[in-house]
């Protein structure tokens, strides 16, 4: 059979079993969109590339699967940009497939001419610049490979106009790929690990998304329950262990709690899963940890030392090289550990606001975490509501928080949620963000309206660019510039004129009953909620100090 580039692009995106993808059309990659329109594959049509590459994630951060957005060239394809380097930074797998102009074009400066081969090199896991339609029959699927083997992350494919219009013959399509499998791990040294693990007094679980990824959270609950093992958590990780679970401490790190980061000061053993001591949840790396030997489990042998030295290093997926150690690991009670860390916690409670204080955001944050269920799907934009989040929303469910860690990308919240609405039908997707955070993609408050998903956004509005102004706060001297937005839109009216309900909390006691209605009525909604701009997100660990360093709150360990 004959076959256009365009058409063996959609062909083998159904043997991918892709069933959504989502971006903007444009002259460059027509071709692709009017072959994608006799395929069953549905379309979601974003407003801004940006929008698309985060809706995209949004169905990738929530199942795991590699997720697909498409873009033009030029304008098009740089505006997704932001979207591939925050999936690289959390190894989120992406598939973006851009177009390009015609071959014979390149390099001549043409209309909407860019080079994303060389743009996406240094934020992508791989990418391709397609030179033949013949090659699309074995990138399309070994760019889902990559995207999803190993520590996962985005792949780009250039796809220039001409290729995508040329037809050729096809005799036999390509069978599916033997999906790649990680190497059997190192006994010697999972015997070294579980030997460190026997012998400790004060050993400590520090957990992050690649415990997600490797879907090795009821593993780590195994060897922490069996072991008196308290278990903390980088944001990514947030989920893994539930957050009543009596052995788990929380995030730790720039805004962890008192007695989490004073906790992990004083274990003997850390035993890192699927982390990379991020500069967040380690603040000064010198200070982090000080006493205490490291066992560091990790899928990227790139990650194995670059940070913080190991006395037992492990590379492989986190699952099967805990299902090996767990056996060799002895069941034991640690009640001098967990008496220490009893008195910290009575010493060093989390500083909550008065429950009289019913607009703080952590008072709303809790009362919406109790009233959502437990697989509901929260997503954040970036700032101080991303952290209060963090702290207090009670998570129990591994990709339930879907969250700009790495890169800390304003505007990822909405088109985020809209993505995980899509391929989670039946959940309740909460959207949390901030007032400077939902401006910069506003625009796909249209998108959710032509989909109507049942997400309720949740707007904490300040009027302020929170954390900017904590900061300036703290260590610039309270001068505050370029923090304060002059103007301050209804938004709840501007949800209303995109098709939207939209409410706002008014400052009294009645009004707060209102939030179960909010989550649970069908459809979209924007609630808006009045915060104290002076509010701010402590405990916090000042920029290059320890995390027993903090600031906020009371007390010293």
């Amino acid at each position: 059979m004959k076959c256009s580039g365009a058409e063996i692009i959609v062909k083998m995106l159904e043997e991918q079993g892709v069933e959504i993808v989502t971006g903007i059309p444009g002259g460059a990659n027509l071709p692709l969109y009017n072959a994608l329109s006799q395929s069953s594959i549905q379309h979601v049509l974003a407003r801004h590339e940006q929008g698309a590459g985060f809706i995209a994630q949004g169905m990738a951060r929530s199942t795991g699967r590699a997720a697909v957005c498409f873009a033009t060239s030029g304008p098009g394809a740089t505006n997704l940009i932001t979207a591939i380097a925050d999936a690289k930074m959390d190894s989120v797998p992406l598939v973006a497939i851009t177009g390009q102009v015609s071959s014979d074009l390149i390099g001549s400066d043409a209309f909407q001419e860019v080079d994303m081969y060389g743009l996406t090199v240094p934020i992508s896991k791989h990418n391709y610049l397609v030179g033949a339609v013949e090659d699309l029959l074995h990138i399309l699927p070994e760019a889902f490979e990559i995207a999803e083997s190993g520590r996962p992350g985005p792949v780009v494919i250039d796809v220039p106009k001409d290729i995508q219009v040329k037809a050729i013959d096809i005799d036999e399509w390509p069978g599916p790929r033997e999906k790649a499998t990680a190497g059997k791990p190192d006994d010697i040294k999972i015997q070294e690990a579980a030997d460190l693990i026997n012998g400790s007094q004060r050993p400590l679980l520090y957990i992050g998304g690649g415990i997600v990824n490797s879907q090795a959270h009821h593993i780590v609950g195994k060897l922490a329950r069996k072991s008196s093992i308290p278990v903390v958590s980088t944001l990514m990780g947030l989920g893994c262990i539930p957050a009543d679970d009596p052995l788990f401490l929380g995030m730790l790190g720039m805004h962890g709690s008192r007695y989490t980061n004073y906790i992990v000061n004083k274990a003997d053993l850390l035993i890192a899963l699927g982390v990379r001591f991020d500069d967040r949840a380690t603040g000064s790396i010198n200070k982090f940890c000080p006493g205490a030997s490291v066992i560091h489990v990790d899928i990227d042998p790139a990650e194995i030392d670059k940070i913080k030295p190991s006395n037992v290093s492990i590379t492989g997926d986190a699952r099967a090289i805990l299902e090996r150690l767990l056996p060799r690991v002895y069941p034991r009670k640690r009640p001098d550990w967990e008496h220490y860390m009893a008195g910290l916690k009575r010493r060093f409670p989390f500083p909550m606001p008065g429950p009289n204080d019913l607009f703080h955001p952590i008072n709303i944050i809790q009362r919406l975490g109790n009233l959502a269920d437990a697989d509901a799907i929260i997503t954040t934009d970036v700032g101080q509501h991303q952290m209060w989040v963090a702290q207090s929303y009670p998570f129990k469910v591994p990709r339930t928080l879907l969250t700009s860690g790495s890169l800390g990308t304003m505007g990822f919240g909405l088109p985020a949620a809209i993505g995980a609405a899509l391929v989670n039908p039946g959940k309740r997707v909460l959207c949390f963000s901030g007032d400077g955070s939902l401006l910069m993609n506003l625009q796909e408050l249209a998108t959710l309206a032509d989909w109507q998903l049942d997400i309720t956004i949740i707007l904490f509005n300040n009027g302020h660019l929170g954390l900017v102004r904590q900061q300036q706060e703290l260590f610039y001297g309270q001068n505050y510039i370029a923090s304060r937005f002059r103007t301050s839109p209804d938004f709840a009216a501007i949800a209303r004129d995109f098709g939207i309900r939209g409410y706002d909390l008014q400052d009294d006691k009645e009004s707060i009953f209102l939030l179960r209605q909010y989550i649970s009525e069908p459809g979209p909604c924007l609630v808006n909620v009045p915060v104290n701009y002076a509010a701010n997100v402590y405990p916090m660990v000042p920029p290059g100090k320890a995390i027993y360093e903090m600031i906020g709150g009371e007390g010293h360990e």
